[in-house]
């Protein structure tokens, strides 16, 4: 049977703006890039490449793998959640409707926190990869604050400037960026199959979990593999303005989330066996950069800076659009200031939610680069935006069991589906989540992170009293829903 978007019987308590973002602007392969891009997987493999070959012993492919197959069962939750209510406020609605309104809140609060943050973690990339590109071989603070900053307008300016040219620059960037990541992940991998001098080479230990010799660890190599997933939903945040708007942004939701864990299991791979663990190891803030030179000199080094920065301003240019429309669609219930849901009628796009974001990245970038006294507990943050991403997954999949919870009583394909692999899914997550927050907590150098998740948590709280109390939003008097119709064979 073929879903459909039921008839909405809730009442909407929104009223309707008197401008709205552009519908059927763009289509599924615009969507899923959207969502490729919010993920950056060259930045995150940029990030995570030494660390994940370390942690996993050379088993960072099956690591991969085995967290695509809970992320994928969360995408097809995300599908049918948007089947029933494609607003862009996505899960924020989305959990607000089929479990609680509060927790709802709470979500959509989590949701900019993991946006903004993850923005944020990518001036450590952005300015020296830049340079290189123009070979320079450092950055100096002003500089890297100098190019972020000039990066983040341009993109600001894209965002405002509506959804269609905000889609055409992301399948350009893309397009080069993959290109050059996958021709460096196979050249990579040849050189190791072929044993060229200095490589690592391939053994049983790469296709299992636990690594070479059983001297990895799933639990970390998990961990990182959340961060590497990270932002594959953005598709359902521009659900407003997707043609066929009820099924196409949980198809590229599916897609998007498929495509990145293929080319991360291959780049992954193919790259970090290249050189030596020590070399690697020595080198892990620039990673892909030293594996690049390793296999084809300075210039090609140069090519791939030129794939981790276009990755780098992709990811700023999604955060903007994603984060502003999540915004909107909490501003419309006036959860945040009203006045945030306000759309250009000449842009149709959301023009006040979109200069706050990228405000927000631009000041938070300067605090992270100049306020020394700041700077470390502003690492933390964004070294747990990861685990934000996590959480609202496991909300927006529990949700998703809440709404259909009447269909898995119907038969055993639906209590499979939207059931037992979505619970399954989630507390995957949450087990990772909580083996995560105990070694963190247990270990005084990394403590502070623990302290700052529950600050942004803290801050969603105050957040949401102000909007229940002081704004008055009708959001917290929602019903719960959930789906009447029982699937029939």
């Amino acid at each position: 049977m073929t879903d459909q978007p039921p008839a909405v019987a809730a009442v909407e308590f929104a009223p309707a703006p008197a401008a709205r973002l552009e519908a059927d602007a763009i289509g599924v392969a615009q969507d899923t890039v959207i969502g490729m891009a919010s993920a950056a997987p060259a930045v995150s493999i940029g990030l995570t490449l030494a660390a994940l070959a370390a942690v996993t012993a050379y088993g960072s492919g099956p690591n991969i793998i085995a967290v695509a197959i809970p992320m994928l069962i969360i995408a097809n939750a995300y599908r049918r959640l948007n089947l029933w209510n494609a607003n862009c406020g996505a899960s924020f609605e989305w959990v607000g409707r089929a479990i609680n309104p509060y927790l709802g809140f709470v979500t959509g609060w989590l949701m900019i926190a993991a946006y903004i943050t993850g923005a944020i973690a990518g001036v450590e990339v952005i300015g020296p990869s830049v340079l290189a590109v123009f070979g320079a071989s450092s950055a100096g603070t002003w500089a890297v604050i100098a190019i972020a900053t000039g990066i983040t307008v341009v993109m600001l300016v894209i965002a405002v400037a509506g959804i269609k040219i905000t889609a055409r620059t992301q399948v350009g960037m893309a397009a080069v960026e993959y290109a050059i990541l996958i021709g460096f992940a196979i050249t990579g991998l040849v050189a190791v199959l072929s044993h060229h001098p200095g490589t690592v080479p391939v053994t049983r230990g790469w296709f299992s979990l636990s690594g070479i010799g059983g001297h990895g660890s799933a639990v970390a190599g998990f961990v990182i593999a959340v961060f590497i997933f990270s932002g594959w939903e953005g598709t359902v945040y521009v659900n407003e303005e997707v043609r066929h708007r009820h099924s196409n942004p949980g198809r590229a939701a599916i897609m998007a989330t498929a495509m990145v864990a293929a080319i991360c299991a291959l780049a992954l791979t193919g790259l970090q066996g290249v050189v030596s663990p020590a070399r690697l190891q020595a080198n892990s803030t620039s990673a892909l950069v030293y594996v690049a030179q390793a296999l084809g000199g300075a210039g090609w080094a140069k090519v791939m800076a030129l794939s981790l920065a276009l990755s780098v301003i992709a990811a700023t240019g999604t955060s903007i659009v994603l984060c502003a429309r999540i915004i909107y669609g909490m501003a419309g219930y006036r959860a945040l200031p009203r006045f945030l849901s306000n759309v250009s009628p000449r842009f149709a796009t959301p023009v006040a939610a979109s200069l706050l974001t990228g405000v927000l990245i631009i000041a938070l970038t300067w605090v992270y680069l100049l306020a020394t006294s700041l700077q470390n507990a502003f690492s933390d943050v964004v070294n747990v935006s990861g685990q934000l991403f996590s959480i609202f997954y496991i909300l927006t999949a529990l949700a998703a069991v809440a709404y259909y919870r009447r269909r898995i009583t119907a038969n055993p394909w639906d209590a499979l589906v939207l059931g037992i692999l979505p619970v399954g899914a989630a507390a995957f997550l949450g087990w990772i989540l909580v083996k995560y927050l105990l070694a963190t907590y247990q270990d005084a150098a990394t403590r502070p992170q623990v302290w700052s998740l529950a600050g942004v948590a803290a801050a969603g709280v105050i957040l949401m009293l102000i909007a229940r109390f002081g704004w008055k939003s009708p959001f917290f008097q929602i019903q719960r829903e959930s789906d009447t119709r029982a699937r029939r064979h």
